[in-house]
């Protein structure tokens, strides 16, 4: 990530569409919930979370190993600057893009606030350690991986 030169102060309270760059990368909180892979019931068209991971999740940094292609490379990865105004209901309710689209504040745990990494693992908001990679599961057998702590 860029240096905090172009970070203004409290740039998290600021409507999204007037971050700079910088500030839009700094504002996720590297939770990874974005990164797990949904299934929607063909009849009645509600989404389920799982726990399967994109292959090109790091389960021990918590980070995407192709980030700066992760859209060209994988090809239903979310970009969540489309996906926030167009189906926000694929963006975990925890999501600081969600909130701040809502107006909302971030919450405590938040890497911005506290100011590190470690309340977002103490208040059980990371999927570290809770998801298994797509190599390791069919895609046909996503739904029996559904979970409900996503939103949570």
């Amino acid at each position: 990530m860029s240096g905090s030169a172009n970070l203004r102060k409290k740039f998290w309270e600021i409507p999204l569409n007037e971050l700079n760059t910088d500030e839009w990368e700094m504002l996720c909180d590297g939770c990874g919930k974005c990164c797990l892979k949904k299934v929607v019931d063909v009849d009645s068209k509600e989404l389920y979370w799982t726990r399967v991971v994109c292959k090109y999740f790091d389960q021990i940094k918590g980070s995407c190993k192709c980030y700066s292609d992760r859209v060209k490379t994988v090809s239903d990865c979310i970009d969540v600057k489309e996906m926030i105004n167009q189906m926000p209901d694929w963006i975990p309710e925890t999501c600081a893009y969600r909130l701040r689209a809502q107006n909302k504040p971030l919450f405590d745990w938040h890497p911005l606030l506290d100011k590190t990494n470690k309340l977002i693992h103490k208040s059980n908001i990371s999927i570290i350690g809770k998801c298994v990679s797509e190599d390791h599961v069919h895609p046909d057998g996503y739904h029996e991986h559904v979970v409900r702590w996503v939103g949570v």
